[in-house]
């Protein structure tokens, strides 16, 4: 599966007209759930075996009906997820929590002609590899720990990951929720007063933990001086292409969809949603047959 999606806007929505029809016979659809068990290494109590089974079938039917259009934007293919209805998926892996106050208006794009719309950081040395949150809600803190690894990597010459797990625990106090959910904006303000350990020195669980925060571990100059929200207000703007000079950007999606649960690959050029509940990493810009997208980094493995 190809970790990194090109995106045409900061929040996409891709709505699937899908056949609700089975495709297959019963002994079809079992040989294929048998080589996906297997496959994933999936383990089901007795009890749950049934409701993964009709999961799957319903997605597996969801794949063929939209990989069969003529026209489409993206390739869909079962992975780790096709076990799951699009309910359980939601509560497992999208835990963005936005806050309540209304905003002023919604980012922009762009608002620099002198911005440059070709960048990757991958190609920098900015950016870690693709990492897995697991069934917990915390890809808030992935999309946290992102943007600052790509801000530590670009002034310091050294590319270090930081501790999800870490915000998970620790950054309560400050409106997060762990693996409930939580927003990239109140883990910047933990991380401006108490900074970062690394990866290895507290390593994730995909659990909510006490916390364990040691101060003599905390790598230096990981501190957030300052952030900056993408915004269009009366008293200025900063567009989400004007911070991507400077680094990767958090930003946060609707992937509730098909499109995200089954994304194998292509350009998803979907409506754009505005029931934000997942937290990524913009890490790039570009254009494809003269149409433009981003390029995002997720926290759902590689």
């Amino acid at each position: 599966d190809n970790p990194v999606m090109k995106v045409f806007a900061v929040v996409v929505l891709l709505g699937l007209a899908l056949s609700a029809s089975a495709l297959r016979t019963e002994e079809e659809y079992a040989g294929i759930f048998k080589a996906y068990v297997r496959q994933f290494a999936k383990r089901y109590e007795v009890t749950e075996f049934v409701d993964r089974y009709n999961a799957f079938k319903a997605n597996l039917d969801k794949i063929e009906a939209f990989m069969a259009k003529e026209e489409r934007d993206v390739e869909l293919a079962l992975n780790e997820f096709a076990d799951l209805t699009q309910e359980e998926f939601k509560k497992a892996y999208l835990g963005f929590k936005p806050k309540s106050v209304a905003t002023k208006g919604a980012p922009k794009v762009d608002s620099n002609p002198s911005n440059n719309n070709n960048i990757d950081w991958r190609n920098q040395g900015a950016v870690t590899p693709v990492k897995n949150q697991g069934q917990c809600g915390s890809c808030w803190s992935f999309s946290t720990t992102g943007s600052i690894e790509g801000a530590y990597a670009i002034k310091n010459g050294k590319l270090v990951s930081f501790s999800e797990q870490q915000l998970v625990d620790c950054s309560g106090s400050y409106g997060n929720m762990g693996c409930n959910g939580g927003l990239m904006d109140n883990a910047f303000q933990y991380v401006e007063k108490y900074g970062l350990e690394t990866e290895s020195d507290y390593p994730y669980t995909a659990e909510d933990g006490s916390c364990q925060y040691d101060a003599s571990k905390v790598v230096s100059g990981s501190k957030v001086s300052s952030y900056k929200d993408a915004a269009d207000t009366a008293s200025g703007s900063q567009s989400v292409m004007d911070l991507l000079q400077n680094g990767p950007v958090s930003v946060a999606i609707e992937a509730d969809q098909s499109s995200f649960q089954f994304y194998s690959g292509g350009v998803l050029t979907g409506n754009c949603g505005t029931q934000l509940d997942h937290g990524v990493l913009i890490v790039g810009a570009g254009s494809d047959n003269g149409q433009d997208y981003w390029i995002v980094k997720n926290s759902w493995g590689a």
